[in-house]
């Protein structure tokens, strides 16, 4: 174990300053860190809500919502509705034997009594007001026919607290909550309001209860949490759902549960009234019991109540919200079920869950601990497990951690109603995991680095590339296919070896091979191996090239240019000049890993580089610096070619057709086409065995061209056929005894 953490070292610190760090974030009180991680955990609490919707717990507690609808609207004319329709409503609610009628509306302005509407319409025409006017102002009233309704059965009206308008109306009920005596209010986390507007006070005075009907979405507007009491000026006033429930259970007082958490700060642990005590948060809030989408709770038209269209039988006993779902009203809230969620039905959920306390969700007080002690175990296990196991095992076993975090995150919620926190836990595996993927990755990288710079200079690139990507395609059967050869050697490297000094001639050689190794990589060429002054490459292994003959071609007239350059500059400093010979051939190869578990080399063999080696000693016979065989020829259309001869080298007893390629300098020559022509014309009197012709023709070419030792050969050879008796079957080729 101790070997273990001295090889991991490095990981294993920086994995730990990665957990440290995340559980730093989760208990940071930072208000960004804290929002930011609230907005996570938030998406992430609404997709465990929702996939666990079908197995949360149903109870029987009769609670209906009284619909003013798009329904109710058309039928009833535009809200707001006369008060008198709504002491309808509520006496017909009364007569079903309604137990709360809770009323998700604020009244706070005077219904304007329609006796006052025709007085003042008769002043404006000068016309006395009949006395029997202000006799029936009283029966007109609709404030007051309202006020007498609510006493009919237990109604709670909306009180709504706010902090933006400077101007309060009305009056605020008693407070029914009991906060105990000596409280410092200013040393109490809760939710707090500067201002409010209240009923009118006829309602008001008349109302068995009355409760907020403000909302508390979160940072990112959802509704997740639902304030159960509200301060204001020191006094302690219930929420809609709250009052609703005090009254269905006949309590006269809510008691406040306050525990002090240190340094004087104290908050809410809970409230009770009975021996019921509900758990909030620090702030006196629930997370609510969502039920389900919109209509989980039973939605009656209040046009329908009003009109008797059903029957009210299923109310008795009921608690009834009354508000709307109706888009005008513009009473719809984001939620995690929903997105346009009626704020009445909120209501609904948050009394529900009051009335049956084991089917709210809770985040309890031991949270913060729990979730540390969670994110410990995950730091230990990922910290000091991530090093040890490769890429593809740590990203199945990062995942599978983060699956059953998960699970058991879900677990809680569903079996225990317990939320905690999930965002920092999947966090922490997700970074953890992800540096050692990445260091994984990057030693691996670094690995490939150091391959590659060990054995650049002997294996090509592309070859350590397929080892590496494959180590499979390494093996010593090999393969065979159609590739390209190249040999190239230095004339006459005996007698320059030997005119200068070891330093010198390394100097040399290294100055050399240096571009002309460059060259061969840069035409995706595959060096074979260095012999002395011998370059020997290859092209078409170990990754297929279909051009490899142009390829290799290009090289070899790209090598003479490079040869041409270092000619000059060796002469300036005083170095013997260097001419090269180059033998190129194209035809079908074995090429492979080739050696044994001690030494292997990349290698090409058979009679096609048997003759590309060929090739390259014919250069210095026929003073050309580029030999290719007919097979290179003819795939490199692009190319000129100048024809040489017809041969058979040693060793081969078929006859070879080769030409040299000729370079731009060649091809702009201004008597190329002149020269080449008659070349052409002297070699067809030759095959025609013309004697006198083709020496004519080629003595001219030669007193023409004197630096061709191509012509030179050929007039030997016309000399030494004149003698001979000559065979009916000569084709003009010739054979080599020399290597």
């Amino acid at each position: 174990m101790f070997n273990y953490i001295k090889n991991k070292k490095n990981a294993i610190l920086s994995g730990l300053l990665i957990s440290s760090f995340v559980i730093f974030l989760q208990f940071s009180s930072q208000p960004d860190v804290k929002q930011l991680l609230a907005r996570f955990d938030g998406i992430f609490y609404d997709l465990r809500l929702r996939a666990t919707l079908e197995d949360r717990a149903l109870t029987d507690q009769a609670i209906f919502i009284i619909d003013i609808d798009e329904k109710s609207l058309a039928a009833e004319g535009r809200w707001p509705w006369s008060r008198s329709k709504l002491a309808e409503l509520v006496n017909k609610l009364a007569e079903a034997s309604v137990a709360v009628v809770a009323f998700d509306v604020l009244f706070s302005e005077p219904e304007r009594n329609p006796a006052d509407t025709v007085a003042d319409y008769l002043r404006t025409i000068d016309m006395e007001i009949p006395p029997y006017i202000e006799a029936v102002k009283v029966a007109l009233d609709a404030d007051t026919v309202f006020s007498e309704s609510v006493t009919a059965t237990d109604v709670v009206l909306g009180l709504l607290f706010q902090d933006e308008n400077k101007v309060t109306k009305g009056e605020l009920p008693l407070s029914v909550i009991n906060s105990g005596t000596n409280l410092d209010i200013t040393k109490l986390i809760r939710v707090s309001y500067s201002n409010y507007e209240s009923n009118i006070d006829i309602l008001q005075s008349q109302t068995p209860g009355s409760g907020f009907i403000n909302s508390t979405p979160d940072q990112d507007g959802f509704i997740r949490r639902a304030a159960l009491i509200a301060e204001y000026k020191g006094k302690f006033y219930p929420s809609l759902a709250l009052e609703a429930a005090r009254l269905l259970t006949f309590t006269e007082k809510i008691d406040m549960e306050i525990v002090n958490i240190g340094n004087g700060v104290k908050q809410i642990a809970g409230v009770k009234w009975g021996n019921e005590l509900i758990p909030t948060d620090a702030a006196g809030r629930v997370l609510i019991p969502y039920r389900g989408k919109r209509k989980s709770f039973p939605y009656i038209s209040a046009t329908d109540v009003l009109h008797d269209n059903i029957s009210l039988n299923k109310l008795e006993g009921a608690v009834v919200f009354v508000g709307t779902s109706a888009v005008g009203l513009a009473d719809l809230r984001a939620t995690p079920v929903e997105l346009s969620f009626p704020g009445v039905e909120v209501h609904a959920n948050v009394l529900e869950g009051l009335l049956h306390p084991e089917i709210l969700p809770r985040q309890p007080d031991w949270w913060e601990a729990a979730l540390a002690i969670i994110l410990s175990i995950l730091a230990l296990f990922c910290v000091f497990l991530f090093p040890a196991i490769g890429p593809l095992s740590l990203t199945i076993t990062a995942s599978s951690v983060m699956i059953l975090t998960t699970i058991f995150n879900f677990w809680l919620w569903q079996h225990h109603h317990i939320s905690l926190m999930l965002t920092t836990s999947l966090l922490l595996v997700f970074l953890v995991g992800f540096y050692n993927l990445g260091l994984g990755f990057f030693k691996e990288n670094n690995q490939k680095k150091m391959i590659k710079g060990i054995f650049d200079q002997y294996v090509p690139p592309a070859h350590i590339d397929k080892m590496l990507a494959d180590p499979d395609s390494v093996n010593l059967d090999g393969e065979r296919k159609e590739m390209t050869v190249l040999f190239s050697d230095i004339r006459s490297f005996t007698s320059i070896s030997e005119s200068l000094s070891a330093s010198e001639l390394k100097n040399l050689l290294n100055t050399y091979f240096n571009p002309i190794t460059k060259s061969i990589f840069d035409h995706k060429g595959t060096i074979d191996k260095y012999v002395g002054d011998m370059v020997m490459a290859f092209w078409g292994a170990p990754l297929n090239d279909p051009d490899h003959a142009k390829n290799a071609l290009a090289a070899a007239l790209d090598m003479q240019v490079i040869t041409a350059k270092l000619r000059e500059e060796f002469k300036k400093i005083g170095l013997p000049e260097i001419h090269v010979g180059i033998g190129l051939n194209t035809g079908d190869m074995s090429v492979g890993d080739m050696g044994s578990e001690y030494r292997r080399a990349y290698t090409v063999l058979g009679d096609a580089v048997n003759l590309g080696s060929r090739l390259e000693s014919l250069t210095k016979f026929y003073g050309v610096e580029c030999l290719v065989s007919k097979n290179t020829k003819d795939q490199c259309p692009e190319y000129v070619f100048r024809f040489i001869d017809s041969v058979k080298v040693k060793g081969k007893s078929e006859p070879v057709t080769i030409y040299e390629p000729l370079n731009e300098a060649q091809l702009l020559a201004t008597t190329f086409k002149e020269e080449n022509d008659a070349y052409s014309r002297a070699y067809q009197y030759y095959l025609s065995q013309d004697w006198p012709l083709a020496k004519q023709a080629f003595i001219e070419l030669l007193n023409t061209y004197s630096d061709r030792n191509i012509y030179q050969i050929y007039l030997a050879r016309i000399i030494t056929l004149e003698l001979l008796p000559i065979a009916d079957d000569w084709d003009g080729v010739f054979t080599h005894t020399d290597k």
